[in-house]
């Protein structure tokens, strides 16, 4: 057995196959990473060098692990949602020579044990989702930041609590804001969002879309990404929102917008997409109807109030998998998916491919710009520059077999003049 088996856990090494063939598939529709290994493959940008990743476990991720341990990184691995990661694949790394920590549905105890093995690895960089590592190192475990040149943050809630960090002085080392670069939030926020979304709440409940009510709370890029598929589908729609701008968009966008108020009484399924807390709660489970189902694609499972749930009901139960059962004081039973929690990926799959091939492309590059520049950046949070952003979108035109124009010297000087034209 090889020292990487030996040092991980993971709960079955026996299901490795299943994972190679589901990290081989990923593989197959990931070009643009595949590009960029290539490179890292020649150039070595992380020999000697840990990295630590915490992101949802399973085959597309694994790829980036890959990708990452062939620019010559020792890579430790770990979970960011205890019902995201799929233990083949957990397996497929350790054979791969992965440090895995890492397991379906552990307990709040144990899932906070494997994150912080990882990071007592002494990593020199970091990948992170919704900002567990950061957040463990800015608190208990400071110890261990003295290790790290910086890294990298997948998404808006990660951002937000990367920026309060900042904002306070408390941010020890640099990290590059990738859920901000226009090759992320374009396509995985909205395409990869509206898909997934659907994917996993279609595969749970098993229910019909088309001529139902669709509450989409939250009209940032992934809120528009599910509104647009719910559309796609055949639901009427409805948008909840706090931003004036963001409503007017979703109104011109041809959505009902109204306060959660009025839609908890019209909305057959709910779908959470702000990154805030409690935005469905006890008011509004009083006024639902009958039948109504719940789900959040937010990062953290706070967004759909549990407790306000539980404490309106008068029993609990799981009537099919990743599918709860609340009946209410009156007799209506509402159903929540996936404990509430990322139903694309604890119900579901995640991302399509070709969508994750871009972001985790960006994440790959980004981890390289880190390593270049972490001395000069200090402790701040740092945009993804742009030519690094639009070099992943060349490259997914390139895979796709197209080709865009280019500017003339002379269109160039036009653009960059200020005399009368």
């Amino acid at each position: 057995m090889t020292t990487t088996a030996l040092n991980s856990i993971v709960a079955d090494l026996t299901l490795a196959h299943e994972g190679h063939l589901k990290i081989d598939w990923a593989k197959a529709h990931m070009p643009v990473l595949n590009k960029i290994r290539e490179e890292f493959e020649r150039e070595q940008p992380f020999k000697g060098l840990k990295v630590a990743i915490s992101l949802h476990l399973e085959a597309k991720t694994a790829y980036l692990a890959k990708v990452i341990k062939a620019g010559g990184a020792d890579v430790i691995i770990t979970g960011s949602n205890p019902l995201s990661t799929q233990d083949d694949v957990c397996a497929a790394l350790v054979e791969d020579g992965i440090t895995v920590f890492a397991k379906y549905n552990p307990s709040p105890e144990e899932y906070k044990s494997l994150l912080l093995k990882t990071l007592e690895t002494h990593p020199d960089m970091i990948i992170d989702d919704g900002g567990d590592l950061v957040t463990i190192l800015h608190s208990e475990r400071q110890d261990l930041i003295g290790s790290i040149r910086g890294g990298a943050e997948e998404t808006t809630t990660g951002i937000l609590r990367l920026k309060a960090l900042e904002k306070e002085g408390q941010l020890k080392f640099p990290m590059v804001a990738v859920n901000d670069a226009f090759c992320k939030h374009l396509f995985d926020n909205r395409y990869g969002t509206g898909q997934s979304v659907f994917d996993g709440i279609n595969r749970t409940t098993n229910l019909v879309v088309a001529g139902k009510t669709v509450v989409v709370v939250g009209y940032g890029w992934c809120g528009k990404g599910v509104a647009m598929r719910a559309k796609g589908l055949g639901a009427n729609v409805i948008v909840t929102e706090i931003d004036a701008i963001k409503a007017v968009e979703a109104y011109m966008d041809g959505f009902a917008v109204m306060p959660m108020s009025e839609a908890a009484k019209l909305g057959d399924y709910f779908i959470t997409v702000t990154g805030n807390k409690d935005v469905i709660r006890g008011e509004h489970y009083m006024v639902m109807k009958d039948g109504a189902i719940l789900s959040n694609a937010g990062h953290f499972d706070v967004e759909v109030n549990k407790i306000e749930l539980e404490a309106e009901s008068v029993s609990k139960r799981v009537v099919r998998r990743n599918i709860e059962e609340y009946q209410m004081k009156d007799g209506r039973k509402l159903y929540l998916l996936a404990e509430g929690r990322l139903v694309n990926l604890a119900a579901g799959d995640g991302h399509p491919a070709e969508i994750m091939d871009m972001t985790f492309a960006l994440q790959a590059m980004a981890l390289k710009y880190v390593n270049d520049h972490y001395e000069a950046f200090g402790n701040q949070v740092v945009n993804m520059p742009y030519k690094l952003d639009e070099q992943v979108a060349r490259f997914k035109l390139q895979a796709l077999g197209m080709s865009i124009d280019s500017l003339t010297e002379e269109q160039e000087a036009y653009l960059d003049s200020w005399v009368e034209h």
